[in-house]
């Protein structure tokens, strides 16, 4: 039986294995998300033993407009930003390589509704002020572990006793 007569099966393993490209990995991961260029080198290296083809590979996709760290940073801050703060955000991008002036354009844009978030988040999560201390304190470190700076969180503690 010749191998294009031999019938379709669901099983992986008994397919035979294709080996891809470099460049299709790349572009894979890229049409799932968005990556910022140490994330996809990072995602890559394993499949290539040859450094100046990857960097190569990664020059061209940022010449074409395909790996783009300002585009991943601005899409990242926007879908953490109704559950972190600024300090966490700004954290993760650091983690993902992406360059300091394109963390600190993204940051700009989240400091004005910085406090409206945190209160956001902390009536999400409680609603209602603390009866004691040890409450408050456990609602700032809530807060505190979301990211949001201390003043901040003093802000909504303060508001959260008008309510």
């Amino acid at each position: 039986m010749e191998p294009e007569d031999e019938p379709f099966t669901a099983d992986p393993e008994a397919r035979p294995k294709v080996e891809k490209s470099l460049r299709a990995r790349a572009v894979d991961a890229l049409a799932r998300r968005e990556h910022t260029r140490l994330e996809l080198q990072r995602k890559l290296s394993p499949h290539t033993e040859d450094t100046e083809k990857l960097t190569a590979l990664l020059d061209d996709l940022e010449q074409r407009g395909w790996l783009s760290d300002a585009r991943y940073a601005e899409q990242r801050a926007h879908a953490s930003q109704m559950r972190f703060g600024s300090r966490k955000i700004e954290h993760e991008l650091r983690q993902q390589g992406v360059a300091e002036s394109l963390i600190s354009d993204v940051l700009v844009n989240l400091q004005d509704s910085e406090f409206d978030r945190a209160l956001l988040i902390w009536q999400k999560k409680y609603g209602e002020p603390a009866t004691t201390q040890q409450e408050r304190n456990k609602q700032m470190r809530f807060l505190q572990s979301r990211g949001f700076e201390m003043d901040v969180i003093y802000k909504v503690m303060k508001h959260a006793v008008t309510i």
